[in-house]
């Protein structure tokens, strides 16, 4: 054997061996099972289930169930808790929570309607009104997203103590009074009807969209699903936790401010009992629209859906004269199949 024969034999590389059958763990999953399971799969659910309450309450309730305008009442009941539901949503992806929206939304309705208020909307304009009740929402927030970013307070208790800080507050500006709004221009305007639909459906639904297309389709929703799904990560690909933290909870209280006015609109009077509880029902809405308690994801779309599963479901009991303690009961078991659903999919994801 030459020299140069040796130096190709001692240098050359062997042929990988050819591929084998592919086994089980390389066949890719049906493209149908893998949308089911998917966003589109859950939003589905929550049609079939929405679908299934709206036949209930055709069939126990009648026509009076399926008219128009009990429709539209059942979109106009949905409408305030929506737009606090769309602001929870995002803090709840990131990781999150917020006990105080119910609390913030009372105060701003307070704060709007002093007679300090009322006189100076007498002197200018009705969007007064508007900017304070939403002013108050967003200083709520914020002074929220600081305590929980950069105190490094559980967003548990730090909102918590904004919920009992916040209705104190109300009660003492208002003086456990019930401040009637003054204003005609401003009752006028959020009465009003465009295309036969109320005005707050309509405020429900631009929020809902821009709730979308700020999730979607911005860095902001990106990063805040990335804080959400991990915060340390988060942090590593060079995203200012704290900062953003502060956003999402600002955004709460933009959502607040908003139900404020939609409150006022509504009752045309500010007290301090406004929202009541009102953020355990954004939060179980959230929730059964497939947010996971624990971040990391969660649709605008799904939200949407858990609002409307909510206040249809209530309408089919008010319609058949069931007591609220059974619609509570009925409540309950919503939420605690759609955790127990929650942990089955994040279970499966882990897996996977």
């Amino acid at each position: 054997m030459s020299d140069q024969t040796r130096a190709e034999t001692v240098g050359a590389v062997p042929e990988p061996a050819p591929a084998g059958p592919p086994t089980s763990t390389d066949q890719t999953e049906p493209a149908w099972r893998r949308i089911l399971s998917g966003s589109v799969g859950r939003n589905l659910g929550l049609v079939l289930a929405l679908v299934v309450i709206v036949i209930i309450g055709a069939v126990t309730a009648g026509d009076s169930f399926t008219s128009i305008n009990n429709v539209l009442v059942i979109l106009r009941q949905a409408s305030i808790i929506g737009v606090i539901s769309i602001g929870m949503t995002f803090v709840i992806i990131s990781g999150g929570i917020d006990l105080s929206v119910g609390s913030v939304m009372g105060l701003a309705s307070v704060a709007a309607t002093l007679d300090a208020m009322q006189e100076f909307t007498e002197a200018t304009h009705w969007i007064f009104m508007v900017l304070v009740a939403i002013g108050v929402g967003v200083l709520a927030g914020l002074i929220n997203g600081i305590v929980i970013a950069y105190g490094k307070v559980v967003a548990f208790m730090a909102t918590l103590a904004m919920l009992v800080a916040a209705r104190g507050l109300a009660e003492i500006l208002a003086e456990k009074r019930t401040l009637r709004v003054d204003s005609r221009d401003f009752i006028e305007a959020f009465n009003a009807d465009i295309l036969g639909i109320d005005i707050l459906i309509w405020i429900f639904i631009v929020a809902a969209v821009a709730g979308w297309l700020l999730l979607n389709r911005t860095t902001f929703g990106r990063r805040t699903v990335a804080i959400g799904g991990n915060r340390e990560a988060a942090r590593l690909a060079g995203i200012n936790v704290n900062r953003h933290t502060v956003w999402i909870y600002v955004l709460a209280g933009l959502a607040a401010g908003i139900a404020a006015v939609m409150i006022l609109g509504r009752t045309t009077a500010g007290t301090s009992t406004h929202g009541q509880l009102i953020e355990l029902d954004a939060i179980a809405a959230v929730v059964v629209g497939g947010t996971l308690l624990i971040g990391g994801r969660g649709t605008i779309t799904g939200t949407v859906f858990g609002v409307l599963i909510f206040a249809t479901l209530t309408n089919v009991f008010v319609q058949n004269n069931l007591s609220s303690s059974v619609q509570n009961v009925a409540k309950g078991i919503i939420i605690v199949v759609a955790v127990l659903l929650q942990q089955r999919f994040a279970r499966r994801g882990a897996r996977e």
